[in-house]
């Protein structure tokens, strides 16, 4: 009866605990919000933000400056250029019936020379002419001396040969219409044409 009794306890105390459920767990309790850290990511990702747009800001401004320093040379280097120009295509005067250079002319033919040597592929094209005096023959003769004593001065001075044509046209293009001094003055001339080709004389 004894050993019954037991038996039953044991078997009731298998069946109790069979049903008895395990407690669910909790749930883990919120963490506290750290305002400040929220606060300072929040800053950094505005600083971040801001960074970004100056540097934004920054190479768009360096582009512009960027363009208008090639802008700028650029120009100054078509105003040297048409300057330069000028210089080689200024024209020189002579005497009557004379080749000889003038002090004016040998000015202007000095300053040609750093320009040549500053532009060492320009080649340049000397035309001699006359006034309207003397014969066709005669005043072809003198226009070619006088392109010769031009492109001797600039030889003379460090230009290569090679780089100096010289022609005549007497007196077939006068640049002053005038049987006077002042017309004939003006015809008895050099004329300097800056050329990128053709066979030197």
């Amino acid at each position: 009866m004894h050993s019954r009794k037991s038996l039953l306890t044991i078997v009731a105390l298998a069946v109790a605990a069979g049903c008895h459920k395990a407690p669910a767990p909790l749930a883990p309790a919120p963490l506290p919000v750290n305002r400040d850290s929220l606060d300072r990511a929040h800053a950094d990702s505005i600083a971040r933000a801001n960074a970004a747009r100056q540097a934004e800001i920054a190479r768009a401004q360096a582009e512009q400056d960027s363009l208008r320093l090639v802008r700028e040379r650029e120009q100054r280097e078509s105003a040297q250029n048409a300057d330069a120009m000028k210089v080689l295509s200024a024209t020189i005067f002579y005497d009557f019936d004379q080749s000889d250079l003038t002090e004016a002319a040998r000015s202007l033919l000095l300053a040609k020379v750093p320009v040549l040597q500053a532009q060492p592929t320009i080649r340049i094209r000397i035309t001699g002419h006359t006034d309207d005096r003397g014969s066709s023959e005669y005043n072809l003769a003198l226009g070619l001396r006088r392109a010769a004593e031009a492109k001797a001065f600039l030889v003379n001075n460090g230009i290569d040969a090679g780089r100096l044509a010289i022609t005549s046209m007497g007196a077939e293009q006068p640049a002053v219409q005038g049987d006077n001094e002042e017309a004939w003055s003006r015809n008895r001339r050099s004329e300097f044409t800056p050329i990128s080709g053709g066979a030197n004389q």
